[in-house]
């Protein structure tokens, strides 16, 4: 059995945006929208909390006084049974609480889906279980999911709504039954969303490209990744000829 654990983490991700040695900013990535390299297993943990906290910076100009934000960490372990033995998994995932100032009460819960918590049972487990809490607590989610591989997470269904790789989804405690669908796939721009606040109070509107971007450039994942080899993540044959052309066009392929 995994044990999770949840903490704040704030100043640990108050990174400064990265320059090459040549005093020159980091090269962006060759994709328009989300970069499938980062689903990667060594790519993920470095992104995920990278994206949250640009999100996190994003939001904080548009949340009023009565608002507080942090950003929180969940840890769990995962087990896989293997043929002579047991791999356990440790994962780190980064979150945002929205609280009321005067009560600590909680708002709006963002979540950045991970990979760990759509191909590993401990991981889908312990996700379902806080998005479930939160919801007992009369509180609205933001689900933002750029994982191609997996388990959906996303309880609307896909047949009535246009096709999408990746997808916020927002369901506010007010309605918790309705889902708004913000969507984008490879080739396209990922959205701006909505981000609900209390019910007497205007959303805030993220921009999830721009946050995407910061973090792509601060940990200069152009360096680190081989776009001449195949991502890990499994694509379809439309996505994967695309992401072919795109970088031959980027000069990145022969």
């Amino acid at each position: 059995m995994s044990v999770g654990k949840t903490q704040a983490y704030i100043s640990k991700w108050r990174f400064e945006r990265k320059k090459t040695t040549g005093g020159e900013s980091a090269m962006a990535s060759p994709f328009p929208g989300m970069d499938p390299y980062l689903e990667e297993e060594k790519r993920w943990p470095t992104f995920q909390p990278l994206l949250v906290h640009a999100l996190y910076q994003m939001l904080l100009p548009g949340l009023m006084d009565r608002y507080r934000a942090r950003v929180g960490e969940r840890i769990y372990t995962s087990e896989e049974a293997l043929f002579t033995s047991i791999r356990r998994d440790e994962h780190k995932e980064a979150f945002i609480e929205v609280r009321q100032r005067a009560d600590g009460r909680l708002i709006t819960l963002l979540e950045v889906i991970s990979p760990g918590n759509k191909i590993t049972g401990d991981g889908r487990r312990v996700y379902l279980e806080r998005r479930e809490e939160v919801r007992r607590m009369n509180a609205n989610v933001v689900e933002v999911d750029l994982v191609l591989q997996g388990q959906s997470l996303i309880e609307c269904a896909k047949d009535s709504a246009p096709t999408w790789d990746y997808a916020v989804v927002v369901t506010r405690w007010t309605h918790p039954d309705r889902y708004e669908v913000y969507s984008a796939t490879l080739p396209k721009r990922l959205p701006r969303f909505r981000v609900p606040l209390a019910s007497d109070d205007r959303d805030t509107v993220l921009d999830l490209q721009a946050a995407v971007a910061r973090a792509y450039d601060q940990a200069d994942f152009f360096k680190l990744i081989d776009y001449t080899a195949d991502p890990a993540t499994r694509l379809s044959d439309e996505n994967r000829r695309w992401l072919d052309e795109r970088l031959k066009d980027e000069k990145l392929r022969k």
